[in-house]
């Protein structure tokens, strides 16, 4: 295979191992054996293919541990492993030149487990790197003695939720899809220095901790899915800053407190948050405690607080009556006990004995109105 520069044998009925005879000065450029059904190993004699830039072997069935010998393809610009068997963890601290050129990234649909990998991510230089630095966008393409070779022809590629196809891939399309596998632990911060990443997901894995706010600074990105996972706390509300995402996707997840409001995340459904018990505000039916996070006041109810009216309020202007009364009372017998030690006319007996019947009468009304 020393001669050949492009290979493209997908979407056939391929069955058995990938041959192990890359051999070196190998000048092939692009390999797409995707949509088969290999199986085995994939072979490490593609090591001395020093010129590949597209890798695809999607939709096989690959049994093996993430190639991190392929880091030192300093050229390779593709790589698609997805819906294989693929297992383990995915790790490159082992390699000199580390997928410094990488664009696209899909290992979905394997076997991955442990967590993210933050050195793979640290060393995707072609991402963290602003395409402004590029220059004018250009396809990924070959040049042949006779001709133009596009060799991202018909790549097929999960993007925005969506199965799309390309015709042709631009060079400044960079995709990181790491979805449906086993990865755990936090999503590192590192993923926020990818600054010109457009799609990113990281859907149906067991990651946990908190969507860190550094995500806010990938503003190229136009589509993050980080559903169906563990995340928990508040949706930093730094993402609405992001002004090209037309795709967000955070359900299935133990998210809490308010969703945050304006630019782009009023363009947002409830398909974007279903499966978070906790969240609260639009576009749910959810609303938020306005006083969340303060301790809870017993409050009542409008209709509650009329009948409180009726009975509290008239009890209390009931048994400032019968306070006036009960003086009234103590002042008339200290009168009365005068009259008689001093032989008073008998027509202010008569009249303190009047004013008592009175007061007793009362005292009976308010008494029965207070019980019943």
């Amino acid at each position: 295979m020393s001669s050949l520069s492009h290979i493209d044998l997908e979407k056939n009925n391929f069955q058995g191992k990938i041959p192990e005879n890359f051999v070196k000065g190998c000048i092939l450029r692009s390999l797409r054996i995707n949509q088969n059904q290999l199986e085995g190993l994939l072979p490490q004699s593609l090591g001395n293919c020093k010129d590949l830039k597209l890798l695809d072997v999607g939709n096989n069935y690959l049994d093996d541990t993430f190639p991190n010998w392929l880091g030192n393809l300093d050229q390779l610009q593709v790589l698609i492993l997805r819906s294989n068997r693929f297992y383990g963890q995915v790790n490159n601290s082992d390699v000199t030149v580390s997928f410094s050129r990488l664009r696209v990234v899909d290992l979905s649909r394997n076997n991955f487990s442990g967590y993210l990998p933050v050195n793979f991510f640290k060393n995707l230089h072609a991402i963290r790197e602003g395409y402004e630095k590029i220059g004018e966008p250009e396809y990924m393409i070959d040049i042949l003695a006779d001709g133009t070779w596009n060799y991202a022809l018909d790549l097929s590629f999960s993007a925005k939720g969506l199965e799309t196809k390309f015709e042709k891939l631009l060079t400044i399309w960079t995709a990181i899809d790491f979805s449906n596998n086993q990865f755990c632990g936090e999503i590192p911060k590192a993923l926020g220095e990818l600054h010109s990443l457009i799609v990113l997901n990281l859907s149906h894995n067991c990651l946990t901790g908190l969507v860190p706010s550094s995500l806010a600074n990938l503003l190229e990105l136009e589509s993050l899915d980080l559903s169906s996972n563990k995340l928990h706390g508040r949706i930093p509300t730094s993402l609405k800053n992001l002004g090209f995402l037309a795709v967000l996707n955070l359900s299935w997840n133990n998210l809490e407190g308010p969703i945050p409001q304006g630019k782009q995340f009023d363009t947002f459904t409830n398909v974007s948050y279903i499966g978070n018990l906790g969240l609260c505000g639009p576009p749910l039916s959810k609303s938020c405690d306005s006083d969340e996070g303060t301790p809870a006041k017993f409050d009542r109810d409008d209709d509650d607080d009329d009948d409180d009216d009726d009975d509290g309020g008239g009890l209390n202007w009931k048994f400032s009556i019968l306070m006036g009364y009960g003086c009234g009372v103590v002042l008339g017998l200290s009168m009365g006990y005068i009259v008689f030690t001093t032989g008073k006319p008998w027509w202010f007996i008569r009249s303190y004995e009047r004013s008592q019947f009175r007061f007793a009468s009362v005292l009976s009304r308010f008494s029965r109105e207070i019980w019943l």
